[in-house]
């Protein structure tokens, strides 16, 4: 798969996911009532993260927010905040993926940038999955907890009528969004890998005459302190030249001549 294809393909999925998430959000059916022992009745109750809903049989639906909100349970202001974390993350993860885009152009901007840009919109989308999955998941236990508990109460007789609530449309829309947004954000992270340009690299490579039977020499090199004097110029005792011998070479005193 190109890297073109999986950044537009995430990017898409992404898109629903999150889409999907706002959408769960606002919904009013999180929980529904339990018709199973009494599927005939006059009212039917439903609740969202927001408000509660009371349907009656002649079609009039009735809804009322939650005005309190330290009275209602740190569980559910959990699932709220989870949610609402969740969504922020993602529009803001498709405002970067917009922008780093492989077949958008904007300016001179370098393919690092893109990439970097890549492979911070996946993980808020990723996150964003990941709080979505986790709010619902929640919500869905403090459902099932409140269903048994009620059940058991019902079968000891200590209530005579008590509501039970199953899981509603949102529930399952949380999880699909979540898990779109968790996909999309992995295919982001994967088409940054394509995203980055390869890294050059620079061997050494040696140097050859082109001539066979060229030879460098390299001679001793001395280092002077740069006060000396041109050996050509010095005159005085001890500088004079050295007196040759026979053969031509020169003779140098020993230190044995010094005694």
């Amino acid at each position: 798969m190109s890297t073109t294809l999986c950044q537009v393909m995430g990017f898409l999925v992404s898109s629903l996911g999150i889409g999907g998430s706002i959408m769960a959000t606002a919904m009013d059916t999180w929980s529904t009532q339990d018709l199973y022992d009494n599927p005939v009745t006059a009212v039917f109750q439903y609740q969202g993260l927001w408000r509660s809903c009371v349907r009656q049989s002649s079609g009039f639906t009735e809804c009322r927010p939650y005005f309190t909100i330290l009275g209602l349970p740190a569980m559910f202001q959990a699932v709220r905040a989870l949610m609402i974390v969740g969504i922020v993350l993602g529009i803001l993860g498709l405002l970067v993926c917009i922008f780093a885009l492989k077949c958008i152009r904007i300016g001179s901007m370098e393919d690092t940038a893109k990439a970097n840009m890549t492979l911070t919109s996946g993980i808020m989308f990723i996150i964003a999955g990941l709080c979505a999955i986790t709010g619902v998941s929640v919500f869905a236990n403090m459902l099932v907890t409140n269903f048994w508990m009620s059940t058991t109460n019902m079968f000891q007789g200590m209530q005579n009528v008590q509501n039970r609530y199953t899981f509603g449309s949102a529930l399952f829309v949380g999880w699909v969004a979540g898990g779109l947004a968790l996909v999309g954000g992995i295919m982001m992270c994967l088409a940054c890998k394509g995203l980055i340009p390869e890294e050059s690299r620079y061997k050494a490579v040696s140097y050859n005459a082109s001539g066979r039977n060229i030879s460098y020499r390299t001679g001793p090199y001395k280092v002077g302190s740069g006060y000396e004097a041109d050996p050509k110029t010095r005159k005085g005792t001890g500088y004079e030249e050295a007196p040759r011998s026979e053969d031509g070479r020169r003779s140098y005193p020993s230190k044995y001549d010094y005694v």
